[in-house]
Order: structure tokens, then C-alpha cells, then sequence
């Protein structure tokens, strides 16, 4: 099966001799949700950009839904819709107007029963008539996610879509995001809220210093690199571990007071082999918590490396 998106073998380069993107190898599959992480400078926008004919690519090839996006510019930016990062919308105009102009951009036909979907399904149906001038800031992102839908693209980018955005909003832009994928539209999504790519991708990939280090699916990325830490308050302070735990993936906090074991979440556990160790020592605890490592923590380290 053809990939919605095939990127290969991408560069960009600039005048001053600024490398932004190297060798970028890249399929993403029709209706799945890819998320795109990097830091800022990584390369996220200019990938993007380049991927909706904004900007022009030094080198490489890029399909989008089969269409080669230079040789076949209007058809492949036909059925690509984006949300970039900025506000920018068209203050004096009515959402209504503003949607449905847009839809016209790309030679669609007037179709005012798919307008009335879209800015329902995006809670702007009373917002209609008012001139987005007078909306909110995370009424107007609404407004630029209906405008990038109404010519019914087969791919959405996302970028940094809830920047600005209260959680209440946030929550239902995902409960949209998934109708899309279910839909069959494909998403790329960038973002700094790294729960939102932990709450939605299927796929996640890291870009940094124009470069892609990693393209995995979330699942087994976060089986794969992910930790669980216990952590055990123990009832009197230890001023040095025992020689008996030495071998033990374990850590004394600073204080004295906590015991800290880490292992991955892929493996086997030795927890009940610790707490006898710990009988057998003399060494009582009071209570113990869990945490699993996030996808943010994973994101952080990766980018560290």
C-alpha cells in the first residue's frame, strides 16, 4: 500500500550555508496519526513547510498522496490541509465567510452542508455571523483548523495546534483529531505539549538539528526506552547502601531516607526478590509509590543524547 506521505532523501539548505534539514527518509500511512517531535530550531516547521509547497527543498523528493509536490503542486497542495503556528485570519470577516472563501481557494464548489459540519463539529456554529476579530484567541485556532478542512483535504497538519489553547478546548480538538483519523484523513501533528502526542500518535517521530534520530510506534517506544521506578520510604536513614544491594539496580536518595529502583518496563521485575532482601537486612520501610516514565521523559533524553 502507498503511503500518504513519502518523503525521500530531503535536504534544505540556505544561502548563508545553514544545513536545516539532512537526508530526511520519511512514510507516513494514510489515516494514522504521526506525531513530530523535536525542540525549537529542529526543523518541524521547514519540514512542513516544504511538505505544502511553502517553501522550496534543496534536494529529494516528496509525494503527497501520490502526487509529486513540485511536478504535481496542485493537486498534491489540494488535498493537504494546514494549521500553522500563527494566528493568521482575516479580522473583518464573518467565520462563515472566512470558512467557506477558503473552500473556494482550491476550486471546490460551494457546499454550505460540509461548512455547517465543520464548525459544528469545532463548537463555532454560534460564532458563525461574528467577525473573528471579536473571537478568542483559542476561538480564532478553531476558526484556522475549519478553514484548513473545509476543501476536505486527505492530509491535516497540525502545527503546534493548541498553543494558546485552554484545556477544556484542547480535549475536544483531540475528540476531532480522532474523528478525522476514523475518517481516513492522515495527521501530522507537531507539538510542546508532549502528552497530547502520548494521548493521540500512533507514531512518533523525533527530529533534531534537522535531522530524524527516531520513528517508532508509541506503543513499543514506550516498552522499548520507557522505565518504572519504585521508591521505597524507609522507616530509619541508611547512610550508605549494603554491599548485599550492590548488585541491585537501586539508588539512596540524599537524604538517606528513600531507596529508588529503576528497571525497564519490558523487563521482568526483581521487586519481590528486593523486599526480601530488604527482610532479611533488617531494613523497614513505610511506603513505597510507583511511576512509569513518560513519553516526555523519553523525548528528553533522546534530545539529550
Amino acid at each position: 500500500m502507498q503511503p500518504e506521505i513519502s518523503i525521500k532523501n530531503l535536504n534544505k539548505s540556505y544561502d548563508s550555508g545553514f544545513q536545516a534539514l539532512k537526508d530526511i527518509n520519511l512514510d507516513i500511512s494514510r489515516g494514522e496519526i504521526f506525531a513530530l517531535l523535536g525542540p525549537n530550531g529542529a526543523g518541524k516547521t521547514t519540514l512542513i513547510s516544504i511538505i505544502c509547497g511553502l517553501v522550496n527543498m534543496s534536494s529529494g523528493q516528496v509525494l503527497a498522496a501520490g502526487n509529486d509536490i513540485i511536478r504535481d503542486y496542485r493537486r498534491a497542495r489540494q488535498a493537504i490541509g494546514l494549521v500553522p503556528q500563527e494566528l493568521a485570519t482575516d479580522s473583518f470577516e464573518t467565520v462563515w465567510a472566512a470558512v467557506s472563501f477558503s473552500r473556494g481557494l482550491f476550486g471546490k464548489p460551494a457546499n454550505p452542508a460540509h461548512i455547517e459540519k465543520i464548525l459544528k463539529a469545532l463548537s463555532l456554529w454560534d460564532k458563525r455571523n461574528n467577525h473573528i476579530m471579536t473571537l478568542s484567541g483559542g476561538m480564532k485556532r478553531r476558526v484556522m483548523i475549519a478553514k484548513a478542512l473545509s476543501h476536505e483535504p486527505r492530509i491535516l497538519f497540525l502545527d503546534e495546534p493548541t498553543a494558546g489553547v485552554d484545556v477544556e478546548l484542547r480535549r475536544d480538538m483531540w475528540a476531532l483529531v480522532r474523528q478525522l483519523r476514523e475518517s481516513g484523513v492522515t495527521i501530522i501533528l507537531t507539538t510542546h505539549y508532549i502528552e497530547e502526542a502520548e494521548e493521540m500518535a500512533d507514531r512518533i517521530g523525533v527530529i533534531r538539528q534537522g535531522e530524524i534520530i527516531l520513528v517508532e510506534d508509541k506503543d513499543q517506544l514506550m516498552s522499548k526506552l520507557g522505565k518504572k521506578e519504585l521508591r521505597l520510604q524507609l522507616q530509619n536513614k541508611l547512610e550508605f547502601l549494603p554491599p548485599e544491594l550492590a548488585a541491585e539496580s537501586l539508588e539512596l536518595s540524599e537524604s538517606g531516607q528513600e531507596l529508588i529502583y529503576t528497571f525497564a518496563q519490558h523487563e521482568q521485575t526483581g521487586i519481590a526478590q528486593l523486599l526480601r532482601t530488604l527482610g532479611d537486612l533488617g531494613i523497614e520501610y513505610r511506603d513505597l509509590k510507583t511511576r512509569e516514565t513518560s513519553l516526555e521523559d523519553i523525548f528528553v533524553g533522546l534530545v539529550r543524547e
